[in-house]
């Protein structure tokens, strides 16, 4: 049981610090290139420091996909993302209060729903395939570059869809934090939402359509 609440903490702070540095960037950064890069090396940094731990999923539909995949008990899988989502209410809270005075309320984004459901669920579905091909499997454990690959595939998709066609979520947690600032109408978390999950079920199943197990 403590090993276990160590991972759950461990999701909580990784979640914590990704949904910080996407508030902050998304409402007090500087337009351009600087949220994604800041975003997806936040994902990095923070997948480095907990994959040895908990696996550093910090995301509900990794978490379903690894428990799909074999590499999470399913009785892990609801306390994972319980943590992973109070990780980023956590940081709305925190970033309020830090940034009190000193944001305008964005203007909610309205997205072409099939759009969205797409653009959601393809690039979560690029993100959990790459987690489970790179950091749940025996040919590439101990590998050094894992949590790269994560960081940079939520890169892709932030300037590939990210603003234009949805929110760039990927990330249930990251859907609850965004609409908790206003970013997104509760709609659209809604649908975000249901097309990460598919997107992780979706990436689990290729993945063992696909790998040949050692």
């Amino acid at each position: 049981m403590k090993e276990n609440l160590k991972k759950y903490l461990v999701e909580l702070i990784g979640a914590f610090f990704l949904v910080l540095t996407i508030a902050s960037t998304a409402l007090l950064g500087s337009e351009g290139v600087i949220a994604p890069l800041a975003i997806a090396s936040a994902l990095m940094v923070m997948v480095y420091a907990g994959g040895h731990i908990s696996g550093g999923h910090y995301n509900p539909a990794v978490s379903i996909a690894a428990a799909i995949r074999g590499a999470l008990p399913w009785k892990q899988f609801v306390p994972y993302a319980i943590a992973q989502i109070l990780g980023g209410v956590i940081a709305v809270l925190l970033f309020a209060v830090m940034a009190k005075g000193s944001i305008n309320g964005p203007e909610p984004s309205n997205f072409n729903l099939k759009g969205l459901l797409l653009a959601e669920f393809l690039f979560t579905f690029a993100l959990c395939y790459v987690v489970l091909q790179t950091a749940t499997t025996k040919n590439t454990q101990g590998n050094s570059y894992y949590g790269l690959a994560i960081g940079f595939t939520v890169l892709v998709g932030a300037f590939a869809v990210g603003g234009s066609l949805c929110a760039g979520a990927f990330n249930p947690a990251v859907a609850v934090a965004v609409g908790m600032l206003g970013i997104i109408p509760t709609a659209i978390v809604v649908w975000t939402i249901a097309a990460n999950l598919l997107g992780g079920i979706c990436a689990a199943i290729a993945f063992k359509m696909t790998y040949t197990e050692e």
